[in-house]
């Protein structure tokens, strides 16, 4: 059992309010992981940030789950392997994808399988891949700002997943039919 506050309007410290009312707009509801993360409003704060960058990047909605899925699956995150299954039904991403990362088989194109290699190595090897991987993401028509938005969306996940795993925050409701 989590030994987590999960914050509400009334619960959070004064400086995650604002943060939570702004999670509260967005989704229609506080999301479990932004309630625990909302005992530290600046962790909350470079969360929401990084989290609005990334999605902001030049990847679609394909590759941007293939990053999150990857690295999700990759720590292991019961939270956030779910709640990123939901996040790509609602931005339409076929759930073929979605079930592949999560089951570790292949990717339905060899761009997103690139993609894909790529962040595992990334992740791996703590931002340590060869000269032929990254010949080999800009041969499949990946550039620079791509692999750094890598960093950046595991940079997101560092913050998700890790405090997911100390604060064991349960899965919320709208996404436990995804669960992992």
């Amino acid at each position: 059992m989590s030994q987590f506050t999960l914050h509400d309007l009334d619960s959070a410290p004064a400086a995650s309010k604002p943060l939570l009312e702004r999670s509260q707009k967005a989704y229609g509801m506080i999301p479990n992981l932004h309630a625990v993360l909302a005992e530290s409003p600046e962790t909350l704060e470079a969360y929401q940030t990084l989290h609005e960058l990334f999605a902001n990047s030049s990847f679609n909605a394909e590759e941007l789950t293939v990053v999150w899925q990857t690295i999700n699956v990759e720590h292991a995150c019961g939270y956030c392997v779910p709640a990123h299954a939901g996040i790509a039904h609602s931005m339409k991403v076929d759930p073929a994808l979605t079930e592949a990362l999560r089951n570790k088989q292949p990717m339905p194109t060899e761009k997103l399988q690139v993609l894909h290699n790529t962040t595992l190595s990334i992740v791996r090897d703590r931002g340590h891949i060869s000269a032929v991987e990254v010949e080999a993401f800009f041969a499949a028509g990946y550039g620079k700002q791509q692999l750094l938005e890598i960093v950046l969306g595991l940079s997101q996940k560092v913050i998700s997943n890790y405090t997911n795993h100390i604060a064991k925050t349960p899965v919320d409701k709208m996404f436990e039919k995804f669960a992992w």
